[in-house]
């Protein structure tokens, strides 16, 4: 997502960016990731007419309505292909997705494996709080084994999804984890995500208060937790030290679990020029410059 247009010459503040009232729930985990992207936005420069915020549906996916730029407030799951095909058709701007742990591993899923092997110019962030808060508390695809919702009374006896690995596995060229609480970790994290040229993903824990209370109180130092960095030594561009990392029992480790550099779709459909000969509808041969005038 670098390069892409020059920083606007006023720098943009929180005052800037903000829109309606955020309406989480007092104490939620979103609020701390509303307010790093809006720092970071201020950070990066980019114009705010370049900047696209984009969600589905979800308690976190509300995002859009909070932020002052280019919004778009999706169907549930269905957000990153339309994040595909503006990435694809607007090289112009900056598109950042906010979804939940639902709309990303469940009903998004196959999607998500989708873009991240299309290496596509775009970040998402995962707002991570294994449970389906919105709907009351139902049980998500990370919500962890025995969990009681009102979807599994009796306790969950499925074994949740692991993000990083799942991620890891698809093609993603960026996946760190971070978590609310930790709001210097988790600038860190987007703002290294937000520079990444591909498909970077930040999974984020955020705290549920209303319907999963303490559920990353094992993370969180000041309630006897451990908040256990990737180690100095990792090289983030092993895959197979990286599964070792997804690999560890919960909370595990915070930080970039895997960069690597590789072409993006972005790139590789831009050789796909006006003047790329292609078939006309009588069958003779013209130039894809000639045809899109035709739409224009």
């Amino acid at each position: 997502m670098t390069d892409k247009t020059a920083a606007s010459s006023a720098t943009l503040g929180r005052a800037d960016l903000k829109a309606d009232k955020p309406t989480w729930c007092p104490g939620c985990g979103d609020f701390s990731v509303l307010a790093t992207y809006q720092k970071l936005l201020g950070e990066f420069g980019w114009p705010q007419e370049t900047i696209a915020t984009l969600s589905g549906i979800g308690c976190s996916s509300r995002f859009p309505y909070f932020v002052n730029t280019h919004s778009v407030h999706f169907i549930h799951g269905r957000i990153l292909p339309f994040a595909t095909g503006l990435s694809l058709s607007r090289p112009d701007l900056h598109p950042v997705v906010f979804i939940g742990d639902g709309d990303a591993y469940s009903i998004g899923g196959n999607h998500f494996d989708h873009c991240a092997r299309k290496n596509l110019r775009l970040t998402v962030v995962v707002m991570d709080n294994e449970v389906y808060g919105l709907t009351k508390k139902q049980t998500s695809p990370t919500s962890p084994l025995g969990f009681k919702s009102k979807t599994d009374p009796w306790g969950s006896k499925m074994t949740p999804i692991n993000p990083t690995k799942k991620l890891i596995s698809s093609g993603a060229s960026f996946v760190a984890r971070s978590i609310a609480s930790n709001p210097k970790h988790l600038a860190e994290m987007m703002r290294a995500a937000m520079a990444h040229d591909g498909f970077s993903v930040v999974e984020c824990l955020s705290e549920c208060v209303m319907f999963n209370a303490g559920s990353f109180d094992s993370a969180v130092p000041r309630k006897g937790g451990e908040f256990k960095l990737v180690p100095d030594a990792h090289d983030v561009g092993d895959e197979e030290a990286a599964y070792a990392l997804a690999r560890e029992k919960f909370p595990g480790y915070f930080g970039i679990y895997y960069q690597v550099q590789r072409p993006t779709l972005n790139e590789s459909e831009a050789s796909l020029r006006p003047e790329s000969p292609i078939r006309g509808a009588d069958g003779s041969r013209e130039q894809l410059g000639a045809t899109l005038k035709n739409f224009t």
